[in-house]
C-alpha cells in the first residue's frame, strides 16, 4: 500500500503548504489560506484623506470597519481600473483585518514546500523582503508573499489610525 500525503509520524521536511493564489498584471502571486479571513467582489471605498497613496480607503464589511490596500500599487504596478474579476482579500496581519485589492483570484492550491525555493534578490520587479519563497510549479512559477512585510510598521500604524477613526 502506497500513502501519497505526508503523515505526521513522517520524518521528511517536506509540509504541505495550503495558499490562495491571485494575479497583479501578469504575475501570479500565493498567500498563506490561514491569513485569509475572505474573498470579496469589489465594493463602494470610503477614502481617507492624507494617506498614502497605496491606501484605498475603508470599507464596511459585515460591520466592521477595514482599511484597504491596492496591492498593485504597494507593489510597484501601474495602476489599473477594477473590473469585474477585481477582488479584495481580507487577511488578518497580527491582531489587524487589512483588506488588499488583487486583479483577480485564481485557486486553491496545495504543494510540498519542497518545490519552493528561497526568492533571488528581485522578483518580478518586486524587493525579496516580501517574499517568503517562489513555488516552481509544473507551467509556472508561483511567488509566495508574506502580507506582513509587504506594510512597513509605519504603514501599519497609519493604517491602524484610519480603522479606529
Amino acid at each position: 500500500m502506497e500513502l501519497k500525503q505526508t503523515s505526521t509520524s513522517d520524518t521528511s521536511q517536506s509540509q504541505l503548504l495550503q495558499l490562495v493564489s491571485f494575479h497583479i498584471e501578469e504575475e501570479e502571486f500565493a498567500v498563506d489560506i490561514l491569513n485569509i479571513q475572505g474573498i470579496n467582489r469589489m465594493m463602494n471605498i470610503t477614502r481617507v484623506p492624507n494617506t498614502p497613496a497605496f491606501v484605498e480607503g475603508i470599507i464596511n464589511l459585515r460591520g466592521q470597519v477595514i482599511p484597504v490596500v491596492n496591492l498593485r500599487k504597494r507593489l510597484g504596478f501601474p495602476p489599473k481600473e477594477p473590473d469585474k474579476a477585481t477582488r479584495i482579500i481580507v487577511v488578518e496581519i497580527g491582531k489587524r483585518v487589512i483588506g488588499f485589492i488583487v486583479d483577480s483570484v485564481n485557486e486553491v492550491l496545495r504543494i510540498s514546500s519542497s518545490i519552493t525555493e528561497p526568492p533571488p534578490p528581485m522578483v518580478a520587479g518586486i524587493d525579496s523582503e516580501y517574499i517568503t519563497a517562489v513555488g516552481k510549479l509544473e507551467d509556472r512559477l508561483l511567488i509566495l508573499l508574506d502580507l506582513e512585510k509587504v506594510l512597513s510598521g509605519e504603514d501599519l500604524n497609519i493604517i491602524e489610525n484610519i480603522s479606529n477613526n
